[in-house]
């Protein structure tokens, strides 16, 4: 779910606004692939990615002049982790980090999203998280299928391993999903995840997206995709493209508090606007949004990034340094992060 930083440095390679001119560019991009620092067992490390990060960072500023230029504000980075550019997993520990400070000037294309918050700072993009268009493109089922569930998720409930007292993990909210609603006959929910999954979203009036440790998720992008009606349990999330998609009127948001009353809120929803999130939901430009394809589509997540950068133009002429101007603090941040990446 991380990937959507590999895949937008293979679209911009064969992307027609591509220029290998540095002196026509608007923007630089900077592939550096935090999220490929993996365990041994293959899951994501983010607690050496400003170390990698700065690293680059780093090797830009000195062996070309442009980053040096604006002091990266004509730069752009896919951070995709949990939350962004504040590598780490777990809000507390991530607020406590902060942004990277190097990356105060550049724009940050990342999947974190929520408002006020110290790891999405102003002028970020937030995009969809990356789930594989051709694995559900092959699990499609015909779209007249009943849809006989009427509230669906998968997923964890308590984690364990690095919550063990259930409080912390998805600030209590998928705890409470699980204890008010396990045996509810209304409600579709498991710690399992079954061979249909795919199948079974397609098969469900409504999907639930709380919060994780994050408050995105690929369910999010899962749910738009086979016609399910996103409940989004996440206070004050961002979400992706809201140019594009229209969050409001194809989604149900749901308050972490009301989690308990989840039920009652959902039945009362009248038919007739169910029919129609429904019908927005059908719209493949809605889906399309979503996705990281390959090859890239007119109007898909890549198209919804570049929109999204070209916003942002002309860049204003303050972006732009005067002689001995600067405005990063190169010794900034934690002493941990400073340290060479290798």
């Amino acid at each position: 779910m991380f990937a959507a930083e590999i895949f937008m440095h293979r679209f911009l390679l064969s992307s027609a606004v591509r220029t290998l001119n540095p002196e026509q560019a608007d923007w630089f991009y900077a592939p550096v692939y935090t999220t490929c620092d993996l365990t041994h067992a293959g899951l994501p490390l983010p607690f050496k990615s400003p170390r990698m990060m700065r690293s680059a960072i780093q090797f830009l500023s000195r062996k070309w002049p442009f980053w040096n230029r604006t002091d990266g504000a004509d730069h752009f980075f896919v951070v995709p982790h949990d939350f962004g550019a504040c590598f780490h997993y777990q809000e507390e520990k991530a607020i406590e980090r902060g942004i990277l400070p190097l990356l105060r000037r550049a724009t940050l294309v990342q999947t974190f999203g929520q408002k006020n918050h110290v790891c999405l700072k102003e002028g970020s993009i937030t995009i969809p998280p990356y789930a594989p268009p051709q694995k559900m493109q092959a699990h499609l089922i015909p779209p007249d299928t009943p849809r006989s569930i009427f509230v669906y998720f998968r997923g964890l409930f308590y984690d364990n391993g690095n919550d063990p007292e259930g409080g912390y993990y998805a600030r209590g909210a998928r705890a409470s999903l699980w204890e008010n609603f396990k045996n509810n006959p209304l409600f579709d929910i498991s710690t399992e995840h079954p061979a249909t999954y795919y199948e079974d979203m397609q098969r469900s009036v409504f999907c639930l997206c709380p919060l994780g440790w994050a408050p995105w998720s690929p369910r999010l992008v899962e749910a738009v995709v086979f016609g399910c009606i996103p409940v989004i349990i996440a206070d004050d999330i961002v979400l992706p493209f809201a140019d594009a998609i229209p969050w409001d009127e194809i989604g149900v948001f749901v308050d972490e508090e009301d989690v308990p009353r989840l039920d009652s809120i959902l039945t009362s929803i009248p038919i007739d606007d169910i029919l129609r999130k429904q019908r927005l939901l059908a719209n493949p430009s809605m889906k399309q949004a979503m996705l990281f394809p390959q090859p890239a589509q007119p109007r898909d997540a890549f198209h919804q990034i570049l929109n999204g950068l070209a916003r942002k133009l002309p860049h204003p002429d303050s972006v732009y340094l005067k002689p001995g101007e600067k405005h990063l603090n190169w010794t900034a941040g934690p002493v941990a992060d400073l340290k060479p990446w290798k």
